[in-house]
């Protein structure tokens, strides 16, 4: 097949392309490089071997999206291209709704235009909020906390609409906890403009010295350390589900919309990650203890089953090698 992902050039894209191109799909790569680099794709071809192609280009302007139709036979979408911080969208929420809901429209109309009716579109565990209980399955209740997680399920929700009124649209939406980790290669990984969003790309950077340390945001929270647990997700592994779930998605005869948590099942504290990082880096992590930041919670980990029953998938990579491969792309 020949998949379209824009945003192809970014940290999960980067390798999902690989994993899609080891299974002998043609990708075409979608980029702004808002938040990329264009020199990913040099990386990419000596991973897999497979030049890819590049269209350079921006789901704001529909002309754009159309010419990548017109000039290429493609046979499903898989939808990345979002702003994504979290603070940033709750100081400049108009312009998060903007650029990932009309991006996201922009992209709808075109695929309708040019018959193309598979879409897997990344989204995030932050539409569930605050979650009524761990671990979280599928069925909690949508209630995001913030403009981005508002952005993700207005989306979902635009794309579910889609489905029910066009029963060919095929929808994936792929509900992500936390990613981290790197390409084993060390060729790709997170490179986060300015200061960090997430928890491991900054510890990378302490372990660097381009960070004093590390501010661990609360140390009493219901928590076996006192610290929020998370659930981290290897990269690689990620970019593995992508490919289990356009496979699911070309193959099935289902009508309902794949909808999955993707994650490990199992929580990892704030302190048990810098320790992780610690060994796999063997340097001393310095950090601080700080007050709670406002809206985050104790505790948040998938409950993976739904994936691993449909598209018979999980995740394979521990803590330990999340932070080797993380500590690898960091340092090479």
């Amino acid at each position: 097949m020949k998949i379209l992902l824009p945003c192809g050039a970014g940290y999960i894209g980067s390798h999902t392309t690989v994993e899609l191109q080891s299974q002998g799909h043609d990708v075409v790569i979608f980029d702004n490089f808002s938040n990329s680099d264009p020199g990913v794709l040099e990386r990419i071809e000596q991973i897999s071997g497979v030049k890819s192609v590049l269209v350079e280009g921006d789901l704001m302007a529909k002309s754009q999206i159309h010419s990548v139709f017109e000039k290429n036979k493609i046979d499903a979408v898989i939808h990345f291209a979002a702003l994504k911080s979290v603070g940033e969208s709750v100081a400049e929420p108009l312009r998060y709704y903007q650029n990932n809901i009309t991006g996201t429209l922009n992209l709808l109309e075109v695929m309708e235009q040019h018959r193309v009716s598979t879409l897997i579109f990344s989204s995030s565990a932050t539409v569930y909020g605050e979650p009524s209980q761990v671990p979280i399955t599928e069925s909690e209740s949508i209630k995001p906390t913030n403009p981005y997680g508002q952005t993700k399920a207005m989306i979902e929700q635009i794309l579910l609409d889609a489905q029910q009124a066009n029963k060919d649209l095929k929808v994936g939406l792929l509900r992500y906890f936390n990613p981290v980790g790197a390409h084993a290669s060390g060729l790709i990984g997170e490179s986060p403009s300015g200061i960090p969003n997430n928890l491991m790309p900054y510890i990378s950077q302490v372990a660097v010295g381009l960070r004093e340390q590390v501010n661990v945001y609360g140390n009493d929270y219901p928590t076996p350390d006192g610290t929020g647990v998370r659930d981290y997700l290897h990269v690689v592994d990620l970019a593995q589900a992508h490919v289990a779930s356009l496979d699911y998605l070309s193959n099935t005869t289902e009508t309902d919309p794949l909808i999955v948590n993707l994650g490990t099942g199992r929580g990892h504290s704030v302190l048990e990650v810098v320790k992780a990082f610690e060994k796999a880096s063997g340097k001393t992590i310095p950090f601080e203890f700080v007050d709670r930041r406002p809206g985050d919670i104790p505790t948040c980990y998938a409950d993976p089953t739904r994936a691993k029953d449909l598209l018979n998938w999980t995740a394979q990579h521990n803590l330990d090698a999340m932070c080797r491969d993380a500590w690898h792309w960091q340092n090479i």
